[in-house]
């Protein structure tokens, strides 16, 4: 009995379901946006060196362009590689006129409500959003006090832009004649974008030729900012850059030179809020770097196959590049082009990647394909000029982002 009861209403409601009328699709509300964070800049960092600065009672002002638009931004202050907890005792950002060049009120940055705030060594800290609309290729300037010695920072060691020293004291709040200068990003590892519909990000992940060595200074024409230019009128997508110069797929090198990418992934692009794609142009280093005894294709697809597997468990989509030709550089060898090239065609053919952008093809000397273009390279065979990272940001078709 109790079977035949449960029958009948199973039967019961199965003509309840195929009696209720259909919703038309088209008629049904769309699924609200969901608010949220996207990165908009970011500069990978690296440990510090025996040349790496110091700080104390003095300003930096560094000044970064933004890759994705929002309604509120925060930074991401760095000491991951301090020996000792790093005070700042006080920060602010500042619009900066694209007319004028004149920086705009600042406003002071604060930290859980505290405008003073220590970090503990290797972590990096989050400042508290701020109301500050920003669009794709402004630029913020970010001037950050240490009252206290800060030890050797954790830098971006190659930043194509120039960093302002103070004097002594604090000018978070007025502008100031820079005492000194260098080209590393100190202490200062990103900047979030708030919006309601936030923007996917592709993440440029790479080694020096993606960080923009030999690129005119402060112009922001390395290959990810010409993409982004591209790129500036879909306010859906946004570029942020996380490479460092003279990084591997595999191997250590220099301090400088950053952990290995499968090393820094986690770190440096899956940990990027709102990260969709990544586009992947690294791998000369590591043959170049072995002189002929590096790794082999096998164990460089390896790591590729690794940087795909883990990006593709965290939901992104992985673009790959074809490793440019480095013929006549310093650290070239006919064998590790023997690897670059079986690399790239693996590259091109393996069906591994979402995608496939061949920098190799348009960078190459028609002449001579294992070198650069001659007038695409800043004279080291290595590292294209500011046209040649254009040609390399033109190329890039934009339908893989679809």
């Amino acid at each position: 009995m109790k079977t035949l009861i449960a029958l009948t209403g199973l039967m019961a409601l199965a003509a309840c379901a195929t009696t209720a009328p259909d919703v038309p699709e088209e008629i049904a509300p769309p699924a609200p946006a969901v608010a949220g964070w996207a990165g908009a800049w970011s500069a990978a960092p690296a440990p510090p060196t025996e040349s790496s600065p110091d700080f104390e009672n003095q300003t930096l002002r560094q000044v970064i362009r933004i890759g994705a638009a929002g309604d509120r931004v925060r930074i991401r202050f760095d000491n991951t590689y301090g020996a000792d907890p790093l005070r700042i005792a006080a920060a602010s950002v500042t619009a900066i006129d694209p007319v004028t060049g004149e920086d705009a009120a600042p406003i002071l940055l604060s930290f859980n409500a505290t405008q003073d705030v220590t970090i503990p060594r290797g972590a990096p800290m989050l400042s508290d959003p701020v109301n500050l609309s920003v669009n794709v290729g402004d630029e913020l300037a970010i001037r950050t006090y240490f009252a206290e010695p800060t030890g050797p920072c954790t830098c971006h060691p190659l930043a194509v832009a120039t960093t302002g020293v103070s004097t002594s004291g604090d000018f978070t709040t007025q502008p100031f004649v820079a005492e000194d200068t260098f080209t590393n990003r100190a202490f200062l590892s990103g900047v979030e974008v708030y919006r309601q519909d936030p923007p996917d990000i592709i993440v440029a992940f790479g080694d020096s030729i993606t960080d923009g060595y030999g690129a005119t200074l402060d112009a922001n024409v390395r290959w990810p900012d010409i993409l982004s230019n591209r790129l500036a009128d879909r306010a859906d997508i946004g570029v942020v850059n996380a490479a460092i110069s003279g990084n591997r797929i595999l191997g250590y090198g220099a301090a400088m030179f950053g952990e290995p990418a499968l090393a820094r992934l986690n770190r440096d692009v899956l940990t990027i809020p709102g990260a969709k794609w990544v586009v992947m142009l690294e791998g000369v280093n590591d043959v170049g770097m072995g002189r002929g005894a590096g790794p082999s294709a096998a164990e460089l697809i390896n790591g590729y196959r690794q940087v795909i597997a883990r990006a593709h468990d965290e939901g992104l989509k992985v673009i790959g590049s074809t490793i440019l030709p480095y013929k006549n550089a310093a650290y070239y060898t006919e064998a590790g082009d023997a690897v670059r090239n079986e690399v790239n065609a693996w590259i091109r053919t393996g069906g591994a990647f979402e995608g496939v952008i061949d920098l190799d093809a348009v960078m190459r000397d028609p002449a001579d394909p294992a070198q650069l273009r001659p007038d695409l390279h800043v004279g080291d065979w290595l590292h294209p000029n500011d046209a040649g990272y254009r040609i390399m940001g033109e190329a890039i078709d934009l339908s893989l982002f679809d």
